[in-house]
């Protein structure tokens, strides 16, 4: 049992679940947590789909006579949720009671405890092996939930080779259930392609949910499949002493200053690879506006806190606006005056928005003369937004010009890889500008999920065109409307005849980082005004 000062308490933050068997089991392993505590005050608390929320927890320690209290996440691994989320929910309950010490420890990450129960949950998975197959035969399969953090990604790697190397495995291979590659089915069949005579797969995972269930039956499919193999799930940690151990640990470590992050490779404080641009970026909590969702109800707070090195304040509690897009008066006696400067009738109606919004940008009745818009595009690029792909720009005005209230709204994801130090490399390399090169790194990168929006280099437009016809890309909507003298014309010639995305374009040499914003501005109030998933 982990010594613990017995005036501290304890708040375990879970991240909740839409399936009722994992919120069982979290409120099980609390229940693990307080009786190993000693008489000591454990409550615990949500970020999202469960109640209580972490923030009614603390309230709840505080209520009992708690002044020093340690905010312990009840998660494996330090990644968004971590690192951000749960951070600013402390912050702001810090700031609420200011006459009470509140504590964030760390997650359990690779704790001595967490990988004794691994060893077990393994040794447990082995006893039930239709065959008597020595470990040197065996291929440990360790699958992780994945997420958009490399060092996160990375520890769960760093586990497998632990386990493999530590017990004797012949071989580990890791996949990830989301976010990161190789997915889960992906990783399993490649993993059975080693040869070995028996795979045991162990999720890394606390409980159980809806991800857990879908390990399991991708490993019995596989199974099915590959009858000789031995194929064995181990099955998730679960409720344990050793994990309520390590978690009673990190909250002791969180008043000793010992509390440590996997910060040394943070993409947050390091410029990793491939992720250099959010290197110092302000770290946001996301799920405020969330708190307690599913449960009928959801927990405001109503204060603000910042997770963000720079101190800049964000909303807590509150969402930002939803429902139908709201023009400001002076917008809306522009789009009267548009909507009366000349005859709409002949163009198709589901152009008309994006058509006055570029008369609004550049003051221009004619200009939607000369715009080309495929037949269905408006349409494929709401659909985009609203399947959230992400928004990519060939430079940074277009980036800038996106309405950014939307863009928090509906969730998405923009980037702008122009000034990647990559794209110079590929650039360099290639013989491509830097525009053509951060589009050919787009594709590299984000795949198909995209709304690509080109304002301002005719040579982005021309490199999406080569990657679209010679190597089968498929943005879901390609907005070229660079402006210039050189190779615009042409360029934007050549994306009108490019029959295989959905398009918007215009002939001449205007156009720009305004029109091309204008353009997606459009979409991104068409989809605000729709049901969201």
């Amino acid at each position: 049992m982990i010594a613990l000062p017995e005036d501290i308490a304890l708040v375990v933050a879970g991240h909740g679940s839409r399936d009722p068997d994992g919120v069982e089991q979290f409120e099980r392993f609390v229940d693990v947590v307080r009786h190993r505590a000693g008489g000591r005050i454990v409550e615990h608390g949500y970020l999202e789909f469960a109640r209580p929320t972490i923030d009614e927890g603390v309230r709840k320690a505080v209520a009992a006579g708690a002044t020093r209290i340690s905010v312990v996440p009840g998660v494996l691994l330090g990644a968004t949720h971590a690192k951000n989320d749960m951070p600013v929910e402390v912050q702001a309950l810090q700031r609420e009671f200011p006459l009470c010490d509140i504590r964030y420890g760390a997650p359990m990450h690779l704790h001595p405890s967490v990988l004794q129960l691994c060893r077990i949950r393994l040794i447990e998975a082995e006893s039930r092996g239709t065959r008597i197959i020595p470990r040197s035969d065996t291929c440990l399969v360790v699958v992780g939930r994945g997420t958009t953090d490399p060092d996160a990604n990375s520890d769960v790697t760093k586990l497998a080779r632990i386990l493999e190397e530590g017990l004797g495995f012949a071989a580990s291979f890791v996949c990830y259930s989301g976010t990161a590659k190789p997915g889960l089915s992906e990783g399993l069949e490649s993993a059975v392609r080693l040869g070995c005579s028996r795979l045991i797969v162990l999720p890394f995972f606390l409980f159980t949910g809806v991800l857990i269930k879908r390990i399991h039956a991708a490993v019995e499919a596989v199974a099915a499949s590959r009858p000789n193999v031995d194929v064995i799930f181990a099955g998730h940690l679960d409720s344990h002493p050793l994990t309520a151990d390590a978690l009673l640990d990190r909250g002791r470590e969180a008043f000793e200053g010992k509390a440590l992050m996997n910060c040394s490779l943070c993409k947050y404080r390091t410029a990793i690879i491939g992720y250099e641009s959010e290197a110092g970026a302000p770290q946001v909590g996301h799920h405020f506006h969330v708190r307690g969702i599913g449960t009928g109800e959801t927990a405001a707070v109503g204060s603000t806190a910042t997770a963000s090195p720079v101190n800049a304040p964000i909303r807590v509690g509150v969402s930002e606006p939803e429902g139908p897009y709201e023009m400001h008066p002076i917008e809306e006696k522009s789009f009267e005056i548009i909507a009366e400067g000349r005859d709409w009738s002949h163009f198709p109606a589901e152009q008309l928005d994006i058509l006055k919004r570029l008369v609004h940008t550049s003051g221009d009745f004619e200009a939607p003369d000369s715009v080309y818009v495929s037949g269905g595009a408006p349409a494929a690029g709401v659909k985009a937004i609203l399947d959230r792909c992400t928004i990519v720009t060939d430079v940074t005005m277009v980036q800038s010009g996106l309405r950014r209230t939307l863009i928090s709204q509906l969730g998405l994801r923009t980037a702008c890889l122009v000034h990647d130090e990559e794209t110079k490399i590929v650039a360099q390399s290639n013989g491509l500008t830097k525009s053509a090169a951060g589009i050919r790194r787009a594709w590299l990168k984000f795949g198909n999920d995209v709304l690509l929006a080109i304002g301002d280099a005719p040579t982005a437009v021309e490199e999406a065109v080569r990657l679209i016809q010679e190597q089968g890309w498929r943005p879901r909507l390609v907005i070229g409307l660079p402006v210039g003298f050189v190779g615009t014309q042409e360029c934007k010639e050549r994306l009108r005849r490019c029959l295989h995305v959905p398009r918007i374009t215009n002939k001449g040499t205007r156009g720009g980082s305004p029109w091309a914003a204008a353009t997606v501005n459009a979409l991104l109030i068409q989809a605000s005004q729709l049901p969201r998933k």
